[in-house]
């Protein structure tokens, strides 16, 4: 018979996620009483610095919520103005902004899968143990990561808040021999890719399989990226004005960042969701490769999301060279955008889920009001969905420290990022 314990687990600071956070657990007579996982940064005001701002000061504003997924924001951010001001930036554009998000989708996922997940399912407590009995594997880690930097950098000026994205385009286009070069640098690393998918699907991985709603962007003649309405495996199929009308932000007592749910219930956003709703979008090549592997989607096992990047890795590369191979310098890298008054919206797929921004401007271009929704305060609810009933299931008769060890690989493996979701506090203040 199992011993039923009282206990309170504390895990004050999460390692190996960007920002802080910390989880709560109370367990009495062999039952999760409370689980809390609690987003303590304090807000970072982004919707209010952006009021009063020029339409063509937010993307280089916004770029500075994320270090990990800048292109995220300003790619939801342009989407959103350009839907206002009328403004269509041609095929160009839509292409190239595409290949600046295969970057962003690389050096994410090759930074996660490598440093931050893959030490959990070999026991290691970082990469650097685990680089002494893999050296091959995260060398070729940090590669793909270094690939999805050069790609920012092409367009962006630099890898880390890139400043290359305006509304309508680009500042300026880069030379068709530096096209020629990176799309070289690019086609190194597909093998590199197709290694790292077979690899990751032949770990020995936790089988968490769980019921859940996943939501992501669909496109219809591509893998939803930059574009696309938002569905789920529920049956919504939504265009990103609707957003609000279906989805609830809500604030939770033991967190600065808000959560949200989907139609009452939480839902899961990032690379297995997206897998599961677009996997059919896959190239011909990409699908053989994954029917070789026996790897199947939809999926239902939420630590296979790390063989969901290892795919969406392998798609950036394959994606990034298809776009380099027809790169042509335009006459002009931009269009211009004439200022109107309006609400728009931008919903795009960063590489931690998907990225929802509303923005009222007015008839200079000036914001009057923003609202941003990350994909992290949009998977907190999931995530303590996910502890509760993993927890459940490797076995609360477990010690505290291998329960703690438990606890941090499921949070991990949603790569949260946690200072992009400390977007809005209620703050109560109460005097005499």
């Amino acid at each position: 018979m199992t011993e039923r314990r009282d206990i309170s687990i504390k895990v004050p600071v999460l390692a190996r996620v960007e920002g802080e956070g910390a989880l709560d657990i109370e367990v009495r007579d062999g039952k999760i009483e409370q689980l809390n996982l609690r987003i303590f940064e304090p807000p970072r005001l982004f919707e209010k610095f952006l009021e009063g701002r020029s339409y063509n000061e937010v993307a280089d504003i916004v770029a500075r919520i994320c270090g990990i997924c800048p292109v995220a924001y300003q790619m939801s951010a342009v989407h959103a103005i350009e839907q206002v001001f009328e403004c269509d930036p041609g095929p160009w554009v839509r292409d190239m902004r595409r290949l600046l998000y295969c970057g962003e989708w690389l050096e994410s996922h090759g930074l996660h899968v490598h440093l931050l997940a893959l030490p959990d399912y070999f026991g290691f407590n970082s990469v650097a143990e685990m680089a002494k009995q893999f050296p091959d594997e995260v060398r070729r880690g940090l590669a793909l990561q270094g690939i999805g930097n050069e790609i920012i950098r092409f367009f962006g000026g630099r890898s880390v808040h890139p400043i290359g994205v305006r509304v309508g385009g680009f500042y300026k286009a880069p030379k068709a021999a530096d096209a020629a070069a990176l799309l070289q640098k690019v086609q190194q690393q597909l093998t590199h890719a197709e290694a790292l998918l077979r690899w990751s699907a032949s770990l020995d991985l936790p089988d968490s399989t769980q019921d859940f709603v996943s939501v992501a962007t669909r496109h219809a003649g591509e893998y939803a990226m930059n574009e696309g309405r938002i569905v789920s495996d529920a049956g919504h199929d939504l265009a990103s004005e609707n957003f609000e009308n279906y989805f609830k932000e809500h604030q939770a007592p033991h967190s600065t960042a808000l959560h949200c749910h989907l139609d009452d219930r939480p839902y899961l956003v990032g690379p297995l969701a997206r897998l599961n709703l677009n996997h059919d979008r896959l190239p011909a090549a990409i699908k053989s490769l994954l029917h070789e592997c026996g790897i199947v989607f939809p999926d239902r096992n939420m630590f296979h999301s790390i063989i969901a990047r290892s795919v969406e890795i392998y798609y950036g590369l394959y994606e990034a060279t298809r776009i380099l191979e027809n790169y042509v310098v335009p006459g002009l890298s931009y269009v211009e955008a004439i200022p109107k008054a309006g609400i728009g919206f931008g919903c795009t797929e960063a590489p931690r889920g998907l990225l929802w921004h509303r923005y009222e401007l007015d008839a200079a271009g000036r914001i009057v009001q923003a609202t941003i929704v990350p994909p992290t305060s949009q998977n907190q609810a999931r995530i303590e969905e996910d502890l509760h009933n993993e927890l459940l299931a490797f076995g609360l008769e477990h010690d505290d420290a291998a329960l703690r060890l438990r606890a941090e690989m499921v949070i991990r493996n949603y790569d949260p990022c946690i200072s992009c979701s400390t977007h809005f506090l209620d703050l109560r203040v109460q005097r005499s």
